[in-house]
């Protein structure tokens, strides 16, 4: 059996923000921490504005207060029509045209889906999918008006395989990945660019009471051998966001180490 070199993953590679939003307005939902909290942290470096949407209101106001004068909080449940209409208000009055929205927010499952009661299934499904629906539907109208924007939708790896004890989850993250589809078929003659993100195992507030952990060697399952971090992930939704990504609609940009490729080659080798 031939010797297989492993590289050191163990540490991201150093990332230098390069992509310009200057002039650019976005609505992040679940931005108070997180992948949503980094995705805002990278759009004001990169000069964008940003309005930070989140049903944790401590949390989000300070981080808004942490990203200064180019950041505004409000107080979002997304599975409320009443309440996106009210966000999308707050970022035109505040900064003008809206040019993008950052569909982030969502909550988790972990049990098989026959135990699952039919009241956490709806649950999931209302923030995790209506409440996508429900911001391009108010976002599209602002989009066409400022002529064309960009549209991230946030799904996972579990929208693109099937992964045990992920009944709820797993189904409403394929779901955004088909209505970012439908969406991006849509509205591609207004120019508004839809595209989802689909991030494997993420070290976040979410994921941290799993018992994951951060480093090389810490996730054997992922070609890489490890975790991601928030700023890998934002950094791929802030380049759908910027015209650098132009001529990308209705795609699926797989984040996550690998994972959704295909066995390592550990597993293939027995090793």
């Amino acid at each position: 059996m031939p010797t297989i070199a492993f590289l050191d993953t163990s540490r991201p590679a150093e990332r230098h923000i390069v992509t310009d939003l200057n002039g650019k307005t976005v609505v992040i939902t679940g931005a108070a921490r997180g992948i949503g909290a980094e995705t805002a942290r990278q759009a004001v470096a990169a000069g964008a504005n940003v309005v930070i949407a989140d049903v944790l209101a401590e949390e989000g106001a300070a981080t808004a207060a942490d990203l200064g004068d180019r950041a505004r909080f409000t107080e979002l449940d997304v599975t409320s029509e009443e309440q996106w209409g009210a966000a999308i208000a707050l970022a035109k009055r505040e900064f003008g045209t809206v040019t993008g929205l950052v569909n982030n927010a969502g909550i988790s499952t972990g049990q098989p889906f026959d135990t699952e009661t039919l009241e956490h299934f709806r649950k999931v499904v209302e923030i995790n999918l209506v409440g996508v629906f429900l911001g391009m539907r108010a976002v599209v109208p602002e989009l066409k008006s400022a002529g064309g924007g960009s549209i991230v939708n946030i799904s996972s790896a579990a929208g693109l395989m099937g992964l045990a004890f992920t009944g709820s989850y797993g189904a409403t993250k394929w779901g955004v990945r088909g209505l970012t589809k439908v969406a991006a078929v849509e509205n591609g003659t207004e120019n508004i660019r839809v595209n989802s993100v689909h991030p494997g195992m993420t070290f976040t507030p979410m994921t941290s009471g799993t018992g994951i952990r951060e480093g090389g060697g810490n996730y054997p399952n992922t070609p890489m051998g490890r975790v991601g971090e928030p700023a890998e992930i934002a950094g791929a939704v802030v380049f759908l966001l910027s015209d650098a990504a132009s001529y990308i609609t209705g795609a699926e940009l797989a984040v996550d180490g690998g994972w959704t490729a295909g066995p390592t080659v550990k597993y293939v080798m027995g090793q």
